[in-house]
């Protein structure tokens, strides 16, 4: 294996996630699945609206899972489509204004590299520099057996795209000859809105992961968590990582999320914190006393009055 990327503290974070002058910024996980908090598939249209209440209500960013059925085929858990993310981002990019827009997260046994590299950089243009490139290895398998992606030594193959994706993004091109992925003096042009590209955000917690987090990530992401018990243990694994890889772990943002109980509660999104404005103001909280910059919220339900109910809320939390 060979490869033209940079070390240690040339991965350094350089200011590629969004400016603020909050302590914290709210995000809004949007529902594109069948059977979702929407509670029916929602509609493009649907999508937009949920985009704009959301940026009246006060949030920061709308976030897009990447899948493409859900569940396992079986009685109890039948698969539930799911709207293809990219195509969905680049559109509501198109029609949803001032909005960061973002994967939670992409994954990177579903495409090649560059493919996703290109279309970060289209995306980013469309949006006029107002994309974050979530990254994550995969975990359901279902999916992998569908469509045929391989599912095995899933963190290798992340390892090699990132080492790609993180070039072609920053430099405009990349030359690694990985295992399972190869750049050979790739170019990413032309270039979108930002000289060094979109921001990049990893969600895993293992410490294979956490070493590419620390090399190659501006944000980790925490998974969905209601309370912050597991989230301290994960920051002391991920300081770990930073300072093993010569980074200083304040240059890399954390983000968190997690589910809320909203009025008439669907059951779409599990585990959430009650429906408590209190309760769920005081998580958030929580997360940003721990020097969280982002949180994302998988309301529940999700519909463009229920994200506008949820204004109360952000006003709390920012008057906190």
């Amino acid at each position: 294996m060979t490869h033209e990327t940079p070390t240690g503290s040339d991965l350094l974070a350089t200011g590629h996630w969004p400016a603020s002058d909050k302590a914290i910024t709210l995000g809004l996980m949007v529902p594109i699945s069948e059977k979702a908090a929407f509670g029916e598939t929602p509609r493009f249209e649907d999508i937009v609206a949920i985009g704009l209440a959301a940026r009246e209500a006060g949030f920061d960013a709308l976030w897009f899972a990447d899948h493409f059925a859900m569940g396992h085929g079986t009685e109890d858990d039948p698969f539930r489509g799911v709207w293809e993310c990219w195509t969905l981002m680049a559109a509501v990019a198109a029609r949803v204004p001032d909005l960061q827009i973002g994967s939670l997260v992409a994954c990177t046994g579903y495409r090649n590299p560059g493919v996703i590299a290109k279309m970060t950089e289209m995306i980013d243009e469309i949006s006029g520099g107002r994309f974050i490139l979530g990254l994550g290895a995969g975990w359901h398998k279902p999916e992998y057996d569908q469509y045929g992606f391989p599912f095995d030594h899933r963190v290798s193959r992340f390892e090699d795209a990132i080492a790609i994706i993180h070039p072609l993004l920053r430099q405009g091109m990349a030359n690694y000859q990985g295992e399972f992925f190869q750049a050979n003096e790739a170019l990413n042009v032309p270039r979108g809105p930002r000289p060094a590209g979109a921001p990049i955000l990893v969600g895993s917690s293992g410490p294979r992961m956490l070493d590419l987090i620390a090399r190659y990530a501006d944000a980790w992401n925490n998974g969905w968590h209601s309370d912050t018990a597991r989230t301290k243990e994960q920051l002391v694994a991920l300081d770990a990582a930073c300072e093993a890889a010569g980074r200083d772990p304040k240059t890399l943002v954390r983000t968190a999320g997690a589910n809320l109980a909203r009025e008439d509660y669907l059951g779409a999104r599990p585990n959430p914190v009650p429906f408590d404005d209190a309760a769920q103001v005081a998580l958030i909280h929580e997360f940003r006393d721990l020097g969280f910059a982002h949180f994302i919220c998988g309301l529940d339900p999700a519909t463009p009055e229920s994200v506008a109910a949820f204004a109360p809320v952000i006003e709390q939390v920012h008057a906190g």
